[in-house]
């Protein structure tokens, strides 16, 4: 029928949607908090006028996984997938894909023993190249400092969301990004400044050794981050490539919470350690795992020139004796 005024019509090519939205935290978490909850509707169309009330839960402290799975059940999931959403939603390379492992609408997926093995196989070689090409991308767009050995990698290589190199698509970049944060959106990759938002990401120390768990490290942030809005680090489990879980409450520091210690000189070191070392403020220390290496997303909310044009650079990742 028609559309009521007022409203605005995207059409999904599947049943099932995922709408992913952020609160800006400026004036604090609660703050944000109650702006989604104060505002945000979702009914049938025809229950506008008297929407049901709406539900959020507080996953905070929650257990739940949203990792895929890292074993044969990913083609499963896959197959679930095809058998649940109708037809053409899915383009047709990646469909011939799919009916080559035997994943077809309508039909069994049953694979035999030979196949089962393949398949498991192949999804133990993908995590393991996927998780490589975090650390160190093959791309070489993805890196920050090209003219030095710096660890620091950036989400997107040459800052393009679309992949897309001379008319080819960069496969290495675009699996970086999908492998570890899922989505993707153009505001992740402006270089306007002031606009959208940037991210830096170390995988390796400075001197180029993994990043260990049982070990301190730290990393020196100059005066004056440039930023409009607001600046995080954050530490990631490799394997999961979700936040770290530790007895932290959260997995990092940002500039809004006002815990961050500042230096004479108005720069900003964070240290990375299993337990706070001596002499280290308890705002600047980000808790690790000992047995477990990590990774961390350095975050820049309305970075100005200075981080886009690289005049403004962060340390490297120093191990602490």
């Amino acid at each position: 029928g028609d559309v009521p005024d007022g409203y605005y019509v995207y059409k999904s090519n599947t049943y099932n949607v995922w709408n992913f939205m952020r609160g800006y935290t400026k004036t604090g978490v609660e703050a944000a908090a109650k702006r989604i909850k104060d505002n945000l509707k979702v009914s049938p169309l025809s229950q506008k006028d008297n929407p049901p009330k709406m539900e959020f839960k507080n996953m905070s402290g929650v257990y739940y996984n949203t990792v895929a799975p890292n074993d044969y059940t990913f083609f499963e999931d896959l197959n679930q997938i095809i058998q649940e959403e109708p037809e053409g939603f899915y383009d047709a390379e990646n469909l011939g894909i799919l009916r080559s492992l035997g994943i077809e609408k309508g039909q069994p997926f049953n694979p035999d023993e030979r196949m089962k093995k393949l398949m498991s196989e192949a999804v133990d070689i993908g995590n393991a190249y996927a998780r490589a090409n975090t650390i160190e991308p093959r791309d070489p767009g993805h890196y920050y400092y090209p003219e030095t050995k710096s660890e620091w990698v950036m989400a997107f290589a040459d800052n393009d969301s679309y992949f897309l190199k001379d008319g080819a698509r960069r496969m290495d970049s675009r699996l970086w990004m999908h492998f570890n944060a899922v989505v993707v959106t153009p505001a992740m990759a402006l270089t306007k400044p002031g606009a959208g938002s940037q991210y830096a990401i170390a995988g390796m120390a400075g001197d180029h050794t993994p990043l260990d768990g049982a070990k301190t490290y730290k990393m020196h942030l100059p005066p004056n981050v440039p930023v409009k809005d607001n600046w995080s680090v954050t530490i990631y489990d490799p394997q999961t490539r979700c936040m770290l879980q530790t007895d932290q409450p959260f997995a990092g520091i940002n500039s809004l919470t006002g815990k961050v210690k500042e230096n004479k000189d108005g720069s900003i070191d964070v240290v990375f350690a299993p337990t706070l070392p001596k002499g280290v403020d308890e705002g600047n220390w980000i808790q690790t795992i000992p047995g477990k290496s990590w990774f961390i997303l350095l975050r820049a909310y309305g970075p100005l020139e200075p981080w886009i044009d690289k005049t403004w650079r962060p340390g490297e990742l120093e191990l602490m004796k």
